[in-house]
C-alpha cells in the first residue's frame, strides 16, 4: 500500500506547486494591475495592498470578481501603446522613406543656406540618383 500512498503524495505535491504558481501569478497581475490603473487613487491602491498582505486568497478573488474585466481592458491598452511605440522607435531608426527627389531638394536648401559647398551638393546629388537607379 505504500505505493499508492506515494503516488497520491506525488499527485498532491504536484497539484499544491500548480495552484502555488498560479497564484503568484494572479498576485503579480493584480499588483501590475493596481499600479498601471491611473483611474484609481492612492489611498485605495494602499488598501487593495494592505488587504493582499493581510488576507491574501480572499482579497485575489474579491479583485478578480470585482474588476478583472477592467484588468483585461487595462492590460489590452497597455499592450497596444507597447506596440505603437515599439512600431514608431523602429521606424525612427529607420529613417524616412525620402525618394530622391526629396533628397535633392533638402541638399539644395543646405547649399542655399550656405551649410554645404557646391562640392558636397553635388555628392550629396549623385549619392541620392545612385540610391533611385538601385
Amino acid at each position: 500500500m505504500s505505493f499508492w500512498s506515494t503516488i497520491f503524495d506525488a499527485i498532491w505535491w504536484f497539484l499544491t506547486i500548480f495552484v502555488f504558481v498560479a497564484y503568484l501569478m494572479a498576485l503579480f497581475s493584480i499588483i501590475s494591475d493596481l499600479f498601471r490603473d491611473r483611474a484609481l487613487n492612492g489611498f485605495a491602491k494602499a488598501v487593495w495592498l494592505l488587504f493582499l498582505v493581510f488576507l491574501p486568497f480572499v482579497t485575489a478573488l474579491v479583485y478578480l470578481i470585482v474588476r478583472g474585466k477592467g484588468m483585461g481592458e487595462r492590460s489590452a491598452r497597455q499592450a497596444a501603446s507597447a506596440q505603437t511605440q515599439a512600431e514608431d522607435y523602429v521606424r525612427s531608426l529607420a529613417g524616412s522613406s525620402a525618394t530622391p527627389t526629396d533628397e535633392i531638394e533638402r541638399a539644395k536648401r543646405l547649399l542655399d543656406a550656405g551649410t554645404i559647398t557646391e562640392v558636397e551638393f553635388a555628392s550629396l546629388k549623385q549619392a541620392a540618383l545612385a540610391r533611385a537607379a538601385a
